[in-house]
Order: C-alpha cells, then sequence, then structure tokens
C-alpha cells in the first residue's frame, strides 16, 4: 500500500512538473528537459539554427525562429510536431508576442527592420524600418508598446502598434541587447553588452531612471557583457545574464541595486522563469548546458547538458 501510494505522488508530481524548451543553435534541435528531475527528456529535430523560443500566451504552440530558415515555426506545444512556419523575414533572431497572441514582432537584423506577422492570418503584414541590427524586441504588457534595440545605432525605438510607426527613440549605451518591461509595465529594462550596462527606462516618460554597471570581482571587465534579462512577477527581484562572465546577476527591482551574482555555464545568454516564478533556467552556449537557479534562495542547483550552443529557452507549465 505504502509503495503504491508512494507511486501516486511520484506520478501526481511529475504531471505538474514545468517543461523545460530550449533551442540548441548548432544542433538545429529543440531539447526538452524535465522541470522536476532536471534531465533531458528528449531532443526533437526541427529547423535550422533555431535560436529565440516562445509559447503562445494560450500555451497551445510553440514559437521557434530558425534563423536559417528565413521562418518563425510553429509547434503543438502537447505533441511537439511541426504545425507550419510563418514569414518572419530575413534571419530572425528574436521575436515578441503581443499579450492577447494576435501579433508576432520579429528582428530582422541584416534588414534593419522589424517584420509584424498576424497569427490569426499566419500572413505578414507590414515591415517597420528601425535602427541598424535590431536585435532585442519586446511587448509591453498592456500592449501600448512595441519595442526594438538596435546594436550600431545604441537605441530603444518605441514602435505605436496601432500606426506600426516608431513614435519615440532612447538612446543607450553601446550594443543594447535584450529588453523586457517590468511586469507593471513602468519601467522597461535594456542591456547593453559593450557599455557592460543595464539602463532602467521609465515607460511614461521614456527617460532614463538609473543605470547600473556590472562588476564581479576576479573577472577581467571585458568578459561582463549583459545579455538576457528578466523581472519577476512581484517585482522583486530583475535578472541579468552577463555572456561570457558565466555569472547572473541579481538586482533588487524596488531599490535598483545589484545584490549578488550567480554562477552558470559558459557564456550565459537567455533566461525563464518557470510558471510558479520558483526556479529561473539560463542557457549556457560554450559549456552546452542550461543552469536551474532557485530564486528563492537565490542559488544556483543543477546544470544539465542539453546540445551544442543552446540558445533560447521557455518553459511550458
Amino acid at each position: 500500500m505504502r509503495l503504491v501510494t508512494a507511486i501516486l505522488i511520484y506520478f501526481s508530481a511529475t504531471a505538474l512538473a514545468d517543461t523545460v524548451l530550449v533551442s540548441l543553435e548548432k544542433d538545429n534541435a529543440l531539447a526538452i528537459v524535465d522541470g522536476q528531475s532536471l534531465s533531458l527528456i528528449q531532443t526533437i529535430k526541427i529547423g535550422r539554427r533555431p535560436r529565440d523560443i516562445k509559447l503562445s500566451p494560450d500555451l497551445a504552440k510553440i514559437y521557434v525562429a530558425a534563423s536559417d530558415d528565413d521562418a518563425i515555426q510553429v509547434l503543438d506545444a502537447r505533441t511537439y510536431q511541426v504545425l507550419g512556419t510563418l514569414p518572419s523575414g530575413k534571419d530572425p533572431e528574436t521575436f515578441a508576442i503581443d499579450p492577447k497572441g494576435e501579433r508576432l514582432y520579429a528582428s530582422n537584423e541584416d534588414d534593419n527592420q522589424v517584420t509584424v506577422i498576424d497569427l490569426n492570418s499566419s500572413q505578414a503584414i507590414k515591415t517597420i524600418p528601425v535602427g541598424v541590427e535590431p536585435e532585442g524586441i519586446a511587448v509591453s504588457p498592456d500592449g501600448r508598446w512595441v519595442v526594438s534595440t538596435s546594436e550600431t545605432t545604441n537605441m530603444v525605438h518605441w514602435i505605436d502598434p496601432v500606426t506600426l510607426e516608431v513614435a519615440h527613440n532612447t538612446l543607450v549605451d553601446p550594443r543594447p541587447r535584450a529588453a523586457t518591461f517590468t511586469p507593471d509595465g513602468k519601467q522597461l529594462w535594456v542591456t547593453s553588452e559593450i557599455g557592460g550596462t543595464l539602463t532602467i527606462l521609465d515607460t511614461a516618460s521614456k527617460e532614463t531612471v538609473k543605470k547600473l554597471k556590472f562588476s564581479i570581482p576576479g573577472v577581467n571587465q571585458t568578459l561582463v557583457q549583459p545579455v538576457g534579462v528578466l523581472v519577476d512577477q512581484n517585482r522583486r527581484y530583475g535578472y541579468v545574464a552577463l555572456g561570457p562572465a558565466n555569472r547572473v546577476a541579481v538586482i533588487d527591482a524596488q531599490k535598483l541595486e545589484v545584490i549578488d551574482y550567480l554562477l552558470t555555464g559558459k557564456r550565459v545568454w537567455q533566461m525563464a522563469f518557470t510558471h510558479d516564478g520558483k526556479m529561473l533556467f539560463t542557457t549556457n552556449g560554450a559549456s552546452h548546458d542550461i543552469t536551474a537557479i532557485d530564486t528563492q534562495k537565490l542559488k544556483p542547483i543543477k546544470s544539465i547538458a542539453v546540445g551544442h550552443y543552446p540558445w533560447g529557452v521557455a518553459v511550458k507549465p
């Protein structure tokens, strides 16, 4: 009886575990990791050079930027079968989906534009000229703004989703990479890889609230290259992936101060929370693994080998 009870408890917990989805840039594959056992379950072949990966708001579909196929692949989130592709423009790397799941905005770095895709018709409806080498892209929680960061122009471009035109530009530090809105939508956090900084902007005024510089004892400053950035749902902590510094910076999201640096694998790049926010997963391209971080204890738990050059990560409840 005890054995039966233990088995039932195990399978019940497993059924509730999150699934971690990781794009493998060099393997042309999707790695699937069990969020409870922290082990690789399987690897599935997908499009060429997959990078950014996100779930639809209703969690029914997985979108993957297949950069060398010049497309966004659409997968069934339950079966992982490829359902089709979206016309993303040339060499899509990063993209964002609006809160209603109606539009997808893809960065086209080589063409200095953002491609807007209607997800109901699966058609590209407009291309928006932005700065040179657009990279990061994000949509505000209320859907009011789409932002695009341009690496060479060193700007954040504020796009009005109604007119689909750039309404405002904000200058930031050299080579802005990623951008994320705080869950309340009041701030936009932008990383600058060459500048080695995080710029925090007020969404209403588009002005800088604060700029943070990262410095890790014993690590050469040239290796501190901020890339991925996230803020938790309670706006308690923010997290910045620091690339070849092999650390994630932890920021007090109220005081806007760096409070810790957490060790990860090599060349930490992108991040994703579990649905309850209790764990954070990072992709570590050069060590070919992902790192699980306990966000309650602010402590790395385990690194899991997943395949060659993990780039993007998303978590499915």
